[in-house]
């Protein structure tokens, strides 16, 4: 097995993805939603992952009915948050870094990113940026600054780790320094380093350990 290793200061997570595999219950939530909403949008194969839903939504609805839809989209989502299940070494990871070096930068409201992380086993840390922490999500590059901010670091002293191509340009654009991609859904997007999943990745005294990078 080899392995590089990099100095890092702090961990800027995306959450689903790389954090927890909420893939399945999105759909339910999302397809059940658009039968009323926003008949024949279909979910696996029209989101366009890393965005925030509001966006979304916004896209699909008339404003005079986006409130009522995105509320009902919410409901739905924080409702099927028990069936979200953790990445694959992401416990583990997340578990090895300190507090003060832990974010996590998340498309997602406050509420949906929070019942997403405790059912997965996850604690909520307080560097916690989400939807409503922005005034643009991704693929700006505010969600990433601001995470880097709360942390009191530097983006280029960071490392954020993303699964999709809008999450991989934010991060991009805020000069973020290191950016692992994780997962199959990068559609092409150009990482420092990608990985199946976190448990290609461990963390011991300020230094990151990548096995067997793709």
């Amino acid at each position: 097995m080899t392995s590089t290793v990099h100095p890092v200061a702090g961990f800027l997570f995306d959450c689903d993805g790389v954090l927890v595999d909420s893939l399945e219950a999105a759909a339910v939530a999302w397809d059940s939603w658009a039968e009323t909403h926003a008949p024949g949008y279909d979910f696996r194969t029209q989101v366009e992952h890393g965005v925030r839903a509001a966006d979304t939504v916004a896209q699909l609805v008339s404003p005079d009915s986006f409130a009522g839809a995105f509320a009902a989209l919410e409901a739905a989502e924080i409702a099927g948050a028990d069936a979200t299940l953790a990445i694959p070494g992401s416990i583990d990871l997340t578990t090895s870094i300190p507090d003060a070096s832990f974010a996590v930068v998340t498309s997602g409201t406050r509420g949906l990113a929070e019942a997403r992380l405790l059912a997965a086993g996850h604690r909520v840390p307080a560097a916690l940026v989400t939807a409503e922490s922005v005034t643009k999500g991704k693929p700006d590059a505010e969600p990433y600054r601001r995470g880097a901010q709360l942390l009191g670091l530097d983006p280029a002293d960071c490392v954020a780790l993303e699964d999709a191509p809008a999450g991989v340009e934010a991060a991009r654009a805020a000069g973020v320094g290191f950016i692992i991609g994780v997962g199959d859904h990068l559609e092409g997007a150009v990482v420092d380093a990608h990985v199946l999943d976190l448990r290609a990745l461990s963390y011991e005294d300020g230094r990151l350990s990548i096995a067997d990078a793709l």
